[in-house]
């Protein structure tokens, strides 16, 4: 960065740099677009961060993110309480949501179990997911199709007994990630669950 750019540009930079996605370049590039276009973009950009920070809250009882608390999702009564879909963050959850294929309530986890980053289960909301467990029919575990997502959902079905307890169907690729799939292929994954 040059040294005339000034530290709040410096540090808007930084900032913008450490949004996935975005690297040293892209945030360069994404300051100068906000900077030109200051009453179009950066205000009130600004003003929808400073609105989130104070109003968006974790939903005490699946984890999302709302301005309320429980959430839109847990607190509608047509949604279908007998399932619970178990992601493990809400960009997974939005994506469900996005593929209209899905009814029931949510759980999010927080996370993946992952020996290699030392995340075991209490790092997790487990026990949350445990106790809710046990008032439903069935619990989906819409993970993903990693190491680790297939750790976590072993651990989950272990931890959940006998609560039937189904997984997506494979129809997801290896390795992928649900929040960066389409539509279609998560509406499919959600028909053809199977038992886990």
């Amino acid at each position: 960065m040059a040294a005339s750019a000034g530290p709040e540009i410096e540090r808007l930079i930084a900032l913008l740099a450490k949004l996935p996605g975005l690297g040293p370049r892209s945030a360069r590039r994404a300051a100068l677009t906000l900077l030109k276009r200051k009453d179009q973009l950066l205000t009130p950009l600004a003003q929808a961060l400073a609105e989130a920070s104070e109003k968006v809250v974790t939903c005490t009882t699946c984890g999302s993110l709302d301005t309320r608390n429980p959430c839109a999702i847990c607190s509608d009564p047509n949604r279908d309480s007998g399932l619970i879909c178990v992601v493990e963050e809400v960009g997974a959850l939005w994506a469900l949501e996005r593929a209209g294929a899905y009814a029931g309530r949510y759980h999010v986890l927080g996370g993946l179990l992952s020996a290699l980053d030392g995340r075991g289960p209490e790092a997790l909301r487990v026990e949350g997911l445990v106790a809710r467990a046990a008032s439903v029919r069935e619990v989906i575990l819409a993970l993903p199709a990693t190491v680790d997502g297939q750790t976590t959902a072993h651990y989950l079905a272990d931890r959940l007994g006998a609560t039937p307890v189904t997984m997506l169907a494979r129809g997801l690729p290896v390795g992928g990630d649900i929040d960066w799939l389409d539509d279609g292929t998560i509406a499919q994954a959600m028909r053809a669950r199977r038992p886990a």
